[in-house]
């Protein structure tokens, strides 16, 4: 269940704020609808529920606020636009990436992708995806940890009457099996047909809470609906007399055969018809387009009797031929020539359009046309006028199906965060290119820097001329390293449900672990393929190992490892990769001068003899020699590269910190 209590957003300057004291109630088991057109507050309203915005009021989620709730993905499914994904990634890898951030189990990717009906595009690219299967995707995305509560903002724009059937068939699947579901759009027809309760908003406030009925009743114009041949010829009579008798009568083309009359009745339509000599083949009331061609009201199933079902369907097109309606899950809408669209008196605008007769709760989204005992259409009539369909009992139809529900919920493990950073990162190809890339740029280097000569074996070996900043290893790990927070800011599907990326500690290891050990196998091989690339090229000569090999090989390491940490510090204290990667760059460029500057100027006394001290200090004597590494380790720091990446990262953990700290009290 979901109670929200006066949302109020902030306003700008002397603009009046989007949503103002909005205050509603969505119940479990049942579907609502927020309806609104263009502008007037649907989405803020989503937002402030959802702590994405600054504002006043509550929205409690099963009585707690969001903020309260330990796993909000858990309680609450979100659909907000797109799906936030990158769009290389593989539609299976997506979610199983999610499933490692959620903590459910790996097999759930694979049963939502069957129940949305994604299995066959299971390994498309987010990129490739058309509108419908995105919401599908998203929808997925959404009922991957086994929510209770649905949170959509307008799931079935730019999808066909097929894919908005069988999208609003899922979310009445989930109210029926105790779910909240709530949506927001801004067509009354769907509304009143997907809804159980209407929740009307218009310009920020609160203007109708009614059920799906009354508002169908109250709020949509009625309508009487007219089949005939000659269509045209109808409309200019029916508009000739309603402007001789002053009387307020608008005429909608429908395409082909079919027209809409707001402002008159059965009864005149028929006279004015017969009056003419205009052949009508169907005659009957609706109720803002919602009569037996747009579907039903919740509650409510139709049926025509056997002897009206005398008619013959045409599979491939949503025509009627004789004297039958094509039924069936989402059949096509109407795509006649479309003027003057009525508007209804809460603003929004009716299209001229007139969807086939659907089974709201179908199970898939396949166009079914119904067989002659299960289908459901007009009554046909004979002569000029038509009968209206009956109104019928019948068994319900089944459900669309849903994944199972997860029984246990694991425990917090500290691998989840490591799990879910290994599928990001082995996800997609960038990380493959950046370090074919980097060995290709790196043995070329080495090669041209071994033809010039001069250049010392070790920094031979790194592929490190005099002239760049860092090598293209330690800039490739450093790249890296800023993608693995950057991309979460630009597609943040993993904080989905709350619109930003958490700044938790147990993420940033995971991310740092995983930045480590990719930028150890790029710094080793990268020595590997120059030294390879030498001995090729030149002979055994410029690949003999240096006598000091220890301590060159932990300044390598340690600073391309310094180099992929700087990359995740700085892209999450930014949220930028390119903030991640200049933060990389500024070392060589602006830290080390300015640390050379630091160290080389004018002082009383200078730092000489530190490590005959600490050998004094640490009286103990290590074993295996250790006081030899903690010397080395102190003399790789004192150089100005080292002590300067040593600053760096110092200052973008306390910044990291404290911006952990600060989301936290917020």
């Amino acid at each position: 269940m979901i109670q929200a209590f006066g949302l109020t957003s902030n306003s700008r300057k002397d603009l009046p704020p989007a949503v103002d004291d909005v205050s509603f109630e969505a119940r479990a088991g049942s579907v609502t609808a927020l309806l609104g057109a263009s502008g007037a507050g649907k989405t803020t309203a989503l937002r402030l529920m959802l702590e994405l915005q600054q504002g006043r009021g509550l929205t409690y989620f099963k009585g707690r606020p969001l903020h309260r709730i330990a796993h909000p993905s858990r309680e609450v499914g979100v659909l907000l636009g797109e799906v936030p994904g990158h769009p290389a990634r593989t539609v299976r890898g997506h979610l199983r990436m999610l499933c490692a951030a959620a903590g459910v189990p790996v097999r759930r990717a694979d049963e939502v992708l069957e129940v949305v009906g994604l299995v066959s595009l299971r390994d498309e690219r987010l990129g490739t995806l058309s509108c419908g299967m995105d919401r599908r995707l998203g929808l997925a995305c959404a009922l991957l940890p086994d929510p209770h509560t649905l949170v959509l903002d307008a799931p079935a724009d730019g999808l066909s009457a097929r894919e908005s059937h069988w999208l609003h068939g899922m979310l009445r699947a989930h109210a029926t099996q105790g779910g909240t579901v709530l949506f927001t759009t801004a067509e009354p027809k769907e509304a009143a047909r997907a809804a159980d309760h209407v929740i009307t908003l218009e310009q920020g406030r609160l203007v109708a809470d009614q059920a799906a009925t009354e508002f169908a009743r109250t709020r949509l114009r009625p309508r009487v609906a007219v089949r005939t041949p000659h269509a045209a010829r109808l409309a200019a009579l029916l508009a000739k007399e309603a402007r001789t008798a002053h009387r307020s009568v608008e005429v909608v083309r429908e395409g082909g055969n079919r027209l809409s009359v707001y402002g008159s009745t059965c009864a005149d339509v028929g006279e004015t018809a017969f009056r003419h000599g205009v052949l009508v083949h169907q005659l009957a009331d609706e109720i803002g387009d919602m009569g037996p061609g747009a579907g039903l009201f919740p509650g409510e199933i139709a049926e025509v009797p056997q002897d009206a079902r005398a008619g013959v369907t045409r599979p491939d097109s949503g025509e009627l031929v004789g004297n039958e309606a094509v039924g069936g899950v989402g059949a096509a809408v109407r795509r006649g020539q479309v003027h003057d669209n009525p508007v209804s008196p809460s603003g929004s605008q009716l299209q001229g359009e007139r969807a086939v007769p659907a089974d709201r709760r179908a199970p898939s989204d396949q166009t079914a046309h119904r067989s002659p005992d299960s289908g459901s259409s007009p009554a046909a009539g004979s002569g000029d006028t038509a009968l209206s369909p009956a109104i019928v009992s019948r068994a319900p139809a089944p459900l669309s199906p849903l994944p199972p529900p997860i029984s246990v919920r694991s425990a917090p493990s500290p691998l989840r965060p490591l799990r879910y950073e290994l599928r990001r990162a082995a996800g997609i190809g960038t990380g493959f290119l950046t370090a074919a890339g980097v060995l290709v740029a790196s043995a070329v280097i080495a090669v041209l820097l071994a033809r010039v000569g001069h250049t010392p074996q070790a920094r031979l070996l790194a592929a490190w001329p005099r002239e760049l900043p860092l090598p293209p290893a330690a800039l490739g790990a450093g790249l890296l390293g800023a993608l693995a927070f950057g991309d979460e800011f630009r597609h943040p599907a993993l904080a989905a449900d709350r619109g930003t990326v958490p700044r938790r500690l147990g993420l940033l290891t995971a991310k740092l672990a995983v930045a480590t050990v990719t930028a150890l196998v790029l710094a080793f091989l990268t020595v590997g393929c120059d030294a390879e690339m030498l001995y090729l090229v030149y002979g055994r000569e410029l690949t003999e190992v240096p006598a000091d090999w220890l301590a060159l090989s932990v300044s390598w390491f340690g600073l391309v490892v310094g180099c992929a940490w700087s990359g995740v510090l700085a892209a999450g204290v930014f949220r930028s990769t390119t903030a991640g990667l200049a933060a990389v760059v500024a070392v060589p460029v602006l830290v080390v001068p300015l640390v050379q500057r630091a160290l080389d100027g004018a002082s009383v006394r200078a730092a000489a003899g530190l490590p005959a001290r600490l050998r004094e200090v640490f009286l103990l004597q290590w074993p295996f020699g250790g006081e030899r590494y903690l010397v080395g380790a102190v003399r790789v720091i004192a150089q100005p590269v080292a002590g300067a990446m040593a600053l760096s990262l110092t200052a973008l953990v306390c910044a990291y910190l404290l911006t952990t700290l600060r989301s936290r009290v917020r």
